[in-house]
């Protein structure tokens, strides 16, 4: 293949990573490299500049390599309205979404699509590297011997995995590439009015739409973890959003018994969430009247308070002026979305 061939106009590149960037500077050139540097795939890489303050633009529009594209939103619309953008923009067969702080390895999508292919599956999820804060060792986010033998993604597996204070990752991190033609066909896109959880509620509504998910057991993606991710706290506002979601969610589609069942755990816990979310505030105001109505009213509620993060809890009880949520990624919901604005 020719390089007049990739800039055609008419010219299907097997992948098209989509890249929604806001004030992402310090962190954007590392996650285009890595996708520029992948192995025995053609691909597009396109950059949606949310309005950035910083120099996240410039860094786009330096690059010579003609398969990055740059898309300059007049308006800030936040993450889900960036990344409609770029999917809008895909000519790709499969559209890959990755995140301006994070980066692949160089025969990820190789891998996943091979995947793909033997599974005549329409979405492929892999296993990520974890690196943390202070960019030590990473670590597997999941253990590849329970992927091997999970194999296939269903509905009820991913929903209910996605139940909040059940585990430090589930697969609502996990980063889905999907077949283009398959969202097309079923009018599939983020929602805008999510700032958190518009992931969770894409990929959970394509296998509600009869999608095929395979796994790679095999890490692929490289997820870095940042003090500032508002993926890191839980707020109220968060909570509500995707109850507001779920709800839109079951308007649309059917779930079946299993699914039902994991949607019901997932729901139940949100509304504990809430409640704990209530108990802290009280317990930081001093009020015995009021944790004793919020645990009168969900008793469940309370058991989390034995959790590990009530020790960080405790300690921010101690320090009344601390305005920090108390509910770090221990505790944090599976919907992961970047800092933005």
């Amino acid at each position: 293949m020719t390089m007049h061939d990739l800039q055609a106009p008419n010219f299907q590149p097997d992948v098209s990573f989509v890249i929604a960037a806001y004030n992402a500077e310090e962190t954007l050139a590392r996650a285009i490299d890595s996708a520029l540097a992948q192995i025995g795939v053609t691909l597009e890489v396109i950059v949606v500049d949310d309005c950035s303050t910083d120099g996240t633009r410039a860094i786009a529009e330096a690059y010579s390599d003609h398969r990055v594209r740059l898309i300059a939103q007049a308006v800030n619309g936040g993450p889900a309205a960036a990344r409609n953008a770029g999917l809008a923009a895909a000519r790709g067969r499969w559209v890959a979404i990755l995140d301006s702080d994070d980066s692949i390895y160089p025969t990820r999508l190789l891998t996943m699509l091979e995947r793909a292919e033997n599974a005549q599956a329409q979405i492929v999820v892999d296993n990520l590297d974890v690196i943390p804060f202070d960019h030590g060792e990473p670590h597997a986010m999941f253990s590849k011997e329970a992927l091997r033998q999970r194999s296939m993604l269903t509905l009820a597996d991913f929903i209910g995995s996605n139940v909040i204070f059940q585990s430090t990752f589930n697969f609502g991190y996990m980063k889905p590439i999907f077949e283009r033609a398959f969202l097309v066909e079923h009018g599939l896109r983020f929602d805008e009015a999510l700032r958190v959880g518009e992931d969770y509620l894409l990929l959970a509504s394509a296998l509600a739409s009869g999608a095929r998910c395979a796994i790679v057991p095999e890490i692929g993606y490289v997820y870095h973890l940042r003090q500032d991710s508002i993926s890191r706290v839980l707020e109220q506002s968060h909570l509500d959003a995707m109850l507001a979601s779920d709800s839109a969610f079951l308007a649309r589609y059917k779930l079946d018994a299993k699914a039902s069942a994991a949607q019901y755990r997932r729901t139940r816990s949100i509304l504990e969430a809430g409640s704990f979310l209530t108990l802290v505030d009280e317990i930081k105001k001093g009020s015995v009247g009021g944790f004793l109505k919020t645990v009168i009213e969900n008793p469940r509620a309370l058991r989390l308070l034995r959790m590990p993060i009530a020790v960080r809890m405790r300690r921010l009880v101690k320090r009344p002026t601390s305005t920090e949520n108390p509910i770090n990624r221990a505790g944090a919901p599976s919907e992961r979305t970047k800092e933005w604005t």
